[in-house]
């Protein structure tokens, strides 16, 4: 079955809140936005896998003053899966506090369940280089 429009605007709006949650400090609401067993891959960033809201969130609080002050997500693009899952792929920008930036990818698997989508796996892909290197290669 196809993703109807109410879906592409629920799940739009799942990967957005995730940014005003983390913004807010309001950790405890992941539950929000991943399924309680959520795959959370930071490996581009240094940290591996999390598993599960509570390692998710102890994440967060580790990270404290090293976390972005604001996440923002744009350039989301929603793929239906053959097995009812949804991929999306979503573009994030970080600010520090001390005013840098930071740019990836979101590539994201959505379910929907009894508390309808969540999202159930992420992995962050950090961009390092324009073009992703293309120009380097031969």
């Amino acid at each position: 079955m196809p993703l109807s429009h109410d879906d592409r605007c629920a799940i739009t709006d799942l990967i957005n809140l995730h940014g005003h949650l983390c913004d807010s400090g309001e950790l405890d609401r992941f539950g929000e936005v991943f399924t309680d067993d959520v795959v959370y891959d930071v490996s581009d960033l240094g940290g591996g896998e999390l598993h599960g809201l509570d390692a998710l969130a102890a994440a967060g609080l580790a990270l404290g003053e090293g976390n972005p002050v604001g996440h923002h997500v744009t350039n989301i693009i929603l793929a239906e899966r053959a097995d009812g899952l949804v991929h999306a792929r979503s573009k994030g920008l970080g600010v520090r506090a001390d005013g840098t930036t930071g740019s990836l990818t979101y590539e994201d698997t959505v379910v929907r369940g009894e508390r309808g989508w969540r999202i159930s796996h992420r992995k962050l892909i950090v961009h390092r280089v324009p073009l992703n290197g293309v120009w380097r290669t031969p």
